[in-house]
């Protein structure tokens, strides 16, 4: 069977001074996956775009931010994710530099500045703490991760680094 992910971008953005990432908290959405659940900002990419655009674009979309520098910190394969058990192949990225004054709020929730070192203590995906630590850490070394779902819990992580 031939593997057509949906391929997304997923962002998170670091405060000026490098201690908080911006997160949206997911609440206004009927019927969302997300619901109730903290998340970086990102989404989809489109048909006529790199996946550098769908980063940026998204940023600027949910946020109100253009995107000065960010880095790739990696790939995460999801197979069988969400409730219509859909794989994606998500692009990691980490915002560094940015413009502009953020939203309140997006369209999916309000966003917040949460301090890095409480990240952990927020109502996330299970499987978003497998792979955050990866994002923030200080290996410059790219991951690519894959993690199944079933019954909308990860059964497995894995992941290598070059």
């Amino acid at each position: 069977m031939r593997y057509q992910p949906i391929i997304g971008s997923l962002g998170y953005i670091l405060s000026k001074d490098r201690k908080d990432v911006l997160m949206v908290h997911r609440l206004y959405k009927e019927n969302d996956d997300h619901h109730g659940k903290y998340n970086g900002l990102g989404g989809k990419m489109e048909k006529d775009e790199d996946i550098a655009t769908c980063m940026t674009r998204e940023i600027e979309e949910e946020s109100g931010l253009k995107v000065k520098a960010m880095k790739l910190r990696g790939t995460v394969n999801w197979t069988n994710f969400g409730q219509h058990g859909e794989d994606w192949l998500g692009f990691i990225f980490l915002i560094t530099e940015y413009e502009g004054e953020e939203y309140k709020a997006s369209k999916e929730g309000p966003l917040e500045w949460v301090p890095i070192e409480k990240l952990f203590c927020l109502h996330m995906w299970e499987g978003d703490r497998y792979f955050l630590p990866l994002v923030f850490d200080n290996d410059e070394r790219l991951f690519h991760g894959f993690m199944p779902y079933k019954n909308h819990r990860p059964e497995n992580w894995r992941y290598t680094r070059n």
